[in-house]
């Protein structure tokens, strides 16, 4: 027998949030690469944290503060496994979705590895964002996931407070291929892929500054899948590679010398930039992220403070989302890393430094040139 409907029963449809002057982050306390944890703080949380199981197969663990967990699967694969996700960086939900997707993926291509699957991670303010507009940053992630050449298998979706969006990425690596921190030697030159300035990009973006090219040119790098991860772990002379992200270029290049038990050496007029990057920082677009990183690590840093400007120092520490690889290799294979780079589209790739011995610290110069 059919019931008539009546509106006491009927459950009250939920409201749709009005597209009108939405800005994804309005939502995000910090955006991107940005809201990690500080290095400083995050090495206290850790410090008295270890494992209960640690099976021989595990090469890589947490002991080293590298890219991704690795594991063995048999003499001729290993299961590379990382996860990354964070708050909106930019208003343009397919846009947040695709670097987010590409920053997770980069972990895996850090490793060496190739990337297999991934899983998405989703935290929506659903009575907030339009459904549309949630439906548009798992496209952006999608999309990214097809270029990569990979599905994403599943995941797993909650109600919360802010936008939240990243992935479980799967990866797998020759064990003989496999890069890590620790692997860097004194002589080996430094390489970075991609050019630095994200975070003052976002800093600028949040204030209405940032020009319609220096968004594209931000778009641009941030959804760059770093690829040449997989043929420079073939190379035999790349000895450690990770991904500069959140606790920008000292600070990744610090748990490489930390890991490897080397120091570093950085020639800050080699260092490739974003246009501009050093004039949006002039006018005070920083991130807070930048000064939570020097305090987290600025005792492993030496540097002459009167040679370098106050933008110049937050440029060091400034958080790259979905930066470029970082690459420790000998002197002998620089020009075919680069080539490999030159080749996938990195065109800003370059030598920034060097690795020498010493206590792990990072000394940033600047050469004659500068």
């Amino acid at each position: 027998m059919s019931r008539k409907k009546t509106g006491t029963n009927e459950a009250a449809a939920p409201q749709v949030p009005s597209t009108a002057a939405l800005r994804l982050t309005q939502f995000s306390h910090g955006g991107g690469c940005g809201c990690k944890i500080a290095p400083g703080v995050l090495e206290q949380i850790l410090a008295k944290t270890s494992s209960a199981i640690v099976p021989r197969q595990l090469l890589v663990g947490i002991e080293t503060s590298d890219d991704a967990a690795v594991y063995q699967l048999s003499a001729e694969q290993a299961l590379v496994a990382t996860t990354d996700f964070f708050m909106p960086i930019v208003d343009d939900p397919f846009d947040f979705g695709c670097i987010a997707a590409t920053n997770a993926l980069s972990d895996v291509y850090a490793m060496g590895g190739v990337p297999l699957l991934a899983l998405a991670i989703v935290g929506m303010p659903v009575n907030k964002l339009p459904l549309a507009t949630i439906k548009r940053i798992l496209e952006g992630g999608e999309s990214i996931c097809t270029r990569a050449g990979i599905p994403i298998a599943g995941g797993h979706t909650i109600d919360s407070v802010e936008p939240i969006y990243g992935l479980v990425a799967i990866g797998l690596v020759h064990p003989d291929n496999l890069k890590r921190n620790s692997g860097a030697r004194p002589g080996d030159q430094l390489i970075l892929g991609k050019a630095l300035g994200v975070g003052f990009f976002s800093a600028a973006l949040k204030k209405g500054l940032l020009s319609h090219a220096c968004y594209t040119a931000m778009i641009a790098a941030t959804t760059q899948l770093n690829t040449p991860g997989r043929a420079l772990a073939c190379l035999s002379g790349v000895h450690a590679m990770t991904d500069v992200t959140g606790f920008g270029l000292l600070g990744h290049l610090v748990e490489i010398c930390k890991a490897s038990g080397v120091a570093a050496k950085i020639d800050f007029t080699a260092l490739p930039l974003l246009p501009n990057a050093l004039g949006y920082a002039a006018k005070g677009c920083i991130t807070g992220a930048s000064g939570r990183n020097w305090v987290s690590y600025g005792e492993h840093v030496s540097l002459q403070k009167k040679s370098f400007s106050d933008p110049e120092q937050a440029l060091l520490t400034d958080p790259q989302t979905s930066g470029g690889l970082l690459v420790a290799c000998a002197p002998e294979v620089v020009t075919e890393v680069l080539a490999i780079f030159l080749q996938e589209g990195f065109d800003h790739a370059t030598v920034i430094g060097e690795i020498c011995e010493g206590k792990p610290q990072v000394s940033v110069l600047k050469s004659q040139a500068g």
